[in-house]
């Protein structure tokens, strides 16, 4: 699919007309393929149906409200884009919705500045993740780890739009160590990691985690002997931009459920160390 920002296609769900008609058409102004629904059943109906980059919902609807889509769109597809919006703001509200793993947040009535920047980068997180995806699957494929460069070199053979550009050769791996394929188990210390099956087991007893909790873990395991910024995180995981004091507040609840996840197993080892000031890095001991 083309996700360029003029054939991104948003999905704007709401009980209420006049503010889908109002939200769809504050997109539709800048490009965006914007589709209604006025349910969360008939939302997820239309899921079912074709890919969205980005979905915003309200929350309180009858049926099943945006908190409920939110919880079905990540048992169906757990890279969903999902954008909450609520005229009855809690910080308990919020927290929940961003564990449950939505993008973001919006207070209603929003400014049409808020939801043009929240649906842009939702979009570029929706790009990230399935380049994210595609390169993952690729790295499986082979038996050599590629270096950032190499990142960048893969990268660099799509143009702005997205498509691919004819490569001349294929990249050259003579230079860089043989290590063991990326779909192989991962043991640090007590916990283990399963990169082909994104599941996780510290000792003998496995741990359910969220996707940005594994992408989080699996990141920080690899790139292990080093200390990883809340910046790096935030771009490399969650799949967008922003300055380092933004990015401790978007980081530090995931590290927080991982922590108490992982804590959960009686292991009195704490394999994620917070680096004051900097950031975390993954203790291959539990020290």
């Amino acid at each position: 699919m083309d996700t360029t920002n003029d054939a991104a296609h948003v999905l704007v769900v709401d009980d209420e007309g006049a503010i889908r008609y109002s939200v769809s058409k504050t997109l539709q102004r800048i490009g965006y393929q914007v589709d209604e629904a006025s349910s969360g059943e008939e939302a997820l109906d239309m899921i079912t149906k074709r890919e969205y980059e980005v979905i915003l919902t309200d929350i309180r609807m009858p049926g099943l409200t945006g908190v409920d889509l939110l919880k079905r769109i990540k048992d169906i597809a757990p890279d969903g884009i999902v954008i909450l919006m609520t005229g009855y703001a809690s910080l308990g509200t919020a927290v929940e919705s961003l564990r449950l793993g939505a993008h973001d947040y919006l207070i209603k009535p929003s400014s049409s500045q808020d939801i043009r920047q929240s649906v842009a980068r939702g979009v570029e997180r929706a790009r990230n993740l399935k380049r994210r995806r595609a390169l993952l699957d690729a790295i499986r494929s082979n038996v050599f780890e590629l270096t950032r460069a190499d990142v960048d070199a893969i990268s660099a053979v799509y143009d702005d739009d997205n498509e691919p550009l004819p490569a001349a050769e294929p990249p050259r791996y003579e230079s860089m160590a043989p290590v063991e394929p990326m779909n192989a188990n991962m043991t640090l210390g007590p916990l283990t990691i399963y990169p082909g099956r994104y599941q996780i087991s510290v000792g003998d007893q496995p741990i359910d985690l969220t996707p940005t909790e594994f992408d989080l873990l699996l990141y920080l395991a690899a790139h292990r002997g080093r200390v990883v910024s809340c910046h790096e995180l935030v771009r490399e995981v969650r799949g967008y931009a922003v300055d380092e004091a933004e990015a401790r507040e978007v980081i530090r609840p995931h590290v927080s459920n991982l922590r108490r996840k992982l804590k959960q197993t009686g292991k009195d080892a704490d394999l994620i160390v917070n680096v004051r000031g900097i950031g975390y890095r993954l203790s291959e001991t539990g020290q």
